[in-house]
């Protein structure tokens, strides 16, 4: 028997869908206004769901043009120590996928900006694969990342999110061959995922030397956006990557932030000072 999925779609979303989605909408639009896209990565539920909420619209207004949710798992093995500990935080106050959607549903009364999960493939196994990718659309999410996932072992989610017009992103690493890097790049919707060092995830003082060659392999070989991601935190970095990419992903960085500023009342002013920095260094402003 199909999913019959917690959110049915309004006939305004409905509509919607058939237009082009909020992710390829975002870089048609950033390309003709020659930028690039700012992508924040926050674990969802750390400190607190309602946090988290608040958070994403502060985002926006700070200028940030995606947003990734975390949804938290108990062994995140591409995560360093920064957001092993926020999604402890997380886990610690109840947050799981099904309440983690909901906020998300709360979240699109108010924000437009795309929203893509990026998550391990046993909580998606468990929860089951049609189901999340039905419930995450209809809470308006607008794809997922799964660390863990290979394309080879994807086949089943990807058919289901095509039809849902759902995003599958994918993750190429400075080891990955061209051949590799080939199959990455058609598997891939909404944007590729290049991870710039080997290892986890976590604010680094410099970055590979061979970050310019492994991302201009990567652009011979498809015209999909490339993001970079894992290590980046200052504006010089960005400034660095700038030339290089599509797009930044920051976010060890800035749950370091959210860390230090737990239960004090200028939280969101901080997270929003920290991100305004990055983002003026991307947009150029």
């Amino acid at each position: 028997m199909a999913h019959r999925a917690i959110y049915p779609r309004t006939g305004l979303e409905k509509k919607r869908d058939k237009e082009m989605n909020r992710i390829d909408a975002l870089f048609t639009r950033l390309e003709k206004e020659r930028k690039k896209a700012f992508i924040v990565y926050i674990t969802a539920g750390d400190p607190a769901l309602r946090t988290t909420e608040r958070l994403v619209a502060e985002l926006e207004k700070a200028g940030v043009d995606l947003v990734e949710l975390g949804i938290p798992f108990s062994d995140p093995l591409a995560d360093g120590p920064t957001i092993q500990k926020a999604s402890q935080r997380a886990l610690s106050k109840g947050a799981n996928i099904r309440s983690i959607l909901h906020m998300v549903r709360s979240v699109r009364k108010h924000v437009r900006l795309p929203i893509v999960f990026m998550t391990y493939y046993n909580l998606l196994l468990h929860y089951g694969l049609e189901r999340f990718v039905m419930d995450a659309k209809g809470s308006g999410a607008d794809g997922v990342i799964i660390p863990d996932l290979p394309p080879e072992e994807a086949k089943e989610l990807i058919a289901i999110s095509r039809k849902a017009d759902f995003a599958t992103i994918f993750l190429a690493a400075p080891t990955s061959t061209k051949a590799r890097l080939k199959k990455i790049a058609d598997k891939s919707t909404g944007f590729i995922y290049y991870v710039s060092l080997t290892g986890v995830t976590g604010a680094r003082s410099r970055l590979p030397q061979d970050i310019s060659k492994n991302v201009g392999d990567l652009k011979r070989i498809t015209g999909k956006p490339i993001c970079v991601g894992f290590g980046i935190s200052t504006p010089s970095q960005v400034k660095r990557i700038l030339r290089l990419a599509d797009g930044i992903i920051v976010g060890s960085a800035i749950i370091k932030v959210i860390e230090k500023n737990i239960g004090k009342k200028d939280l969101y002013k901080k997270v929003s000072s920290f991100v305004s920095k990055l983002e003026k260094a991307i947009h150029g402003k």
